[in-house]
């Protein structure tokens, strides 16, 4: 049994650690300043990044998802980008990320978003096991232009 909800400024530690874990996982290097900055960005309601935390039975923070709205110029269409999605290791296979990505869809059947969207590393083999039975792999390719 998950409860799935907003951040609340209680949860600051357990979504830190969290985030943490999910920048270990895809070894990127990242400081508490950054992670304040994306705090603020969730805890700030003119800001698109939104987010969600699964909860297990005993209240303990297990997974989390990034998510905001993103324009769709050639449908003429707003969809909806999940930019993080990370469970807890000790919570994998009790089907916390799927639960969160429902969630996700709820929410943009109700702002009537035309697709939720989202990237994977291509090593990533267990997560993509589950997304391809949840949703449709494309064949785009996503390039990345340094700044």
């Amino acid at each position: 049994m998950l409860t799935i909800r907003p951040p609340k400024s209680t949860d600051r530690d357990a979504w830190d650690a969290l985030y943490q874990g999910y920048a270990r996982f895809y070894q990127v290097e990242q400081t508490p300043a950054m992670r304040e900055r994306v705090w603020g960005w969730i805890n700030d309601a003119g800001h698109e990044c939104q987010c969600l935390l699964a909860f297990d039975a005993q209240g303990k923070a297990v997974g989390l998802a990034h998510f905001r709205p993103f324009a769709r110029p050639l449908s003429a269409s707003t969809g909806g980008y999940l930019d993080d999605l990370f469970v807890d290791p000790e919570s994998r296979g009790a089907h916390v990320g799927s639960q969160l990505i429902d969630a996700i869809k709820a929410i943009g059947a109700s702002r009537q978003w035309s697709v939720i969207r989202w990237i994977t590393a291509d090593n990533n083999y267990r997560a993509r096991t589950a997304y391809d039975q949840i949703a449709t792999r494309t064949g785009w390719i996503t390039y990345d232009l340094k700044l």
